[in-house]
């Protein structure tokens, strides 16, 4: 099994530098950063976590609603800051709720078409570089089943991914609308089975492209998004303070409930205590993949610093202190973690650390250079059933897109066929560095 998952070279990445690959990447091979590999966790991979997180406190720095003459972005500011806004330009306050209206009952994606406001004031918003937010729509794939997966290209040209995922509702005839969010442009995280991390880390994802993504999705479906998971591209505990801002406009302004928000995370070292002192009501939702220590460092390398038994301590005093039920994503790999007696050991595991909450069974999407294959359908349900018989509440994701790129990562690498140049990999570093 080890040979299986370890089957590039552990090579030593303790001296990687931000390089780039510079020869030509055939048209399936998924584009990788030299500074990305397979293997252990190292000082390297430590180094692009702790950018992460100083890019955050970045964020967090940031005048969040623009002062007159300064450029900023009004997508997820409030009705409150927009009026206030709306007054420091000389404007009546109820110029605000025009923009707010504007912006997240009626989709409008530029300044010059909220054509309610004075055009003297969106001139003068315009010259001194306040936009909407609004990012580009770079490509859509549909698939046969509705589910549609969006490119997005952000104003320094990354891409993104967000997925807009149609179903019925169970309990009546009305159409429930998923949007899948990303929270980062890549990933520091690096697990095994993904392919975002292939390409590296590049920076977080400021709140307004993050809410843009659920305009994007309602504006292309013609519907209002009922629920948002944050579980595409990123790492959202290394981008608290966006992700917070982010989760407020949603709920707030765009009216989702909280409790139809999700948020993941494979976990984080403190970040959970963070979290928790934000006293949501949306779920959290933990990357486990495996019920022991030693397989999961194979499956989430980060695993090495941040133990099992540690993350699971840290998410049964979660759910003290917020009193939410925690809900765990276990990704089936058809021959590493999908055997009855892996399931066993997975419901003793949550119970020995009283959070035997409700467990997500997620089949492997196949990823571009991978060796891990999709499970049987009757190993799935093998597994399901081990733990309900354990008395484990266990549901199977149904499987979505699967011929529009499904798995996080994958229709931006089609599109992505070089990793993130190295001159803006150096700059984003330095200014989080400087920061």
């Amino acid at each position: 099994m080890a040979s299986k998952i370890h089957r590039a070279s552990e090579i030593h990445r303790a001296s990687r530098n931000f390089q780039t690959i510079s020869a030509n990447l055939s048209a399936t091979e998924v584009p990788r950063a030299t500074d990305v590999s397979d293997g252990r966790w190292d000082d390297a991979d430590d180094f692009q976590v702790k950018q992460a997180q100083k890019d955050a406190e970045r964020l967090m720095k940031k005048t969040k609603a623009p002062e007159k003459g300064s450029p900023g972005n009004l997508v997820s500011l409030s009705r409150k800051e927009l009026e206030v806004l709306a007054v420091k330009y000389e404007q009546p306050a109820y110029r605000g709720k025009q923009i707010f209206d504007a912006v997240y009952k009626h989709g409008k994606r530029s300044i010059v078409d909220i054509v309610q406001v004075p055009k003297a004031w969106r001139e003068d918003l315009e010259s001194s570089g306040v936009t909407l937010g609004r990012s580009e729509v770079h490509h859509i794939v549909t698939a046969d089943d509705g589910t549609v997966k969006m490119l997005l290209k952000l104003a320094d040209n990354r891409v993104v991914e967000t997925v807009g995922i149609p179903s019925k509702r169970t309990s009546d005839s009305k159409q429930r609308l998923t949007v899948c969010v990303s929270s980062q442009v890549g990933c520091p995280m690096r697990c095994t089975f993904c392919a975002t991390g292939k390409g590296g880390f590049a920076r977080n994802l400021e709140p307004h492209e993050i809410v843009d993504q659920v305009l994007t999705i309602q504006e292309h479906f013609g519907q209002r998004v009922s629920h948002v998971v944050f579980m595409g591209m990123g790492e959202p505990m290394l981008n608290i303070p966006s992700v917070m801002a982010a989760h407020r406009s949603m709920n707030e302004d765009l009216g989702i409930g909280a409790r139809s928000i999700t948020i993941s995370s494979v976990g984080v070292p403190n970040s959970l205590q963070k979290l928790a002192r934000h006293d949501l009501q949306s779920t959290l939702a933990i990357s486990l993949h495996a019920p022991n220590q030693q397989l999961r460092e194979q499956i989430i390398p980060s695993a090495k610093v941040y133990p099992l038994e540690a993350l699971l301590e840290d998410c049964h005093q979660y759910f003290l202190a917020t009193k939410r039920r925690i809900s765990f994503e276990y990704t089936l790999l058809k021959g590493v973690n999908d055997s009855v007696e892996q399931a066993l050991a997975l419901a003793k595991l949550l119970y020995k650390f009283n959070v035997a909450g409700h467990v997500n069974l997620i089949p492997y999407n196949t990823v571009d250079e991978s060796d891990f294959q999709r499970p049987t359908r009757a190993g799935v349900e093998a597994f399901k059933n081990a733990l309900m018989k354990q008395k484990i509440e266990t549901s199977v994701r149904e499987t979505r897109g699967m011929d529009a790129a499904a798995a996080c990562g994958q229709l931006r690498n089609t599109f992505q066929k070089t990793p993130m140049a190295e001159e803006v990999i150096i700059e984003t570093f330095k200014k989080t560095l400087v920061a």
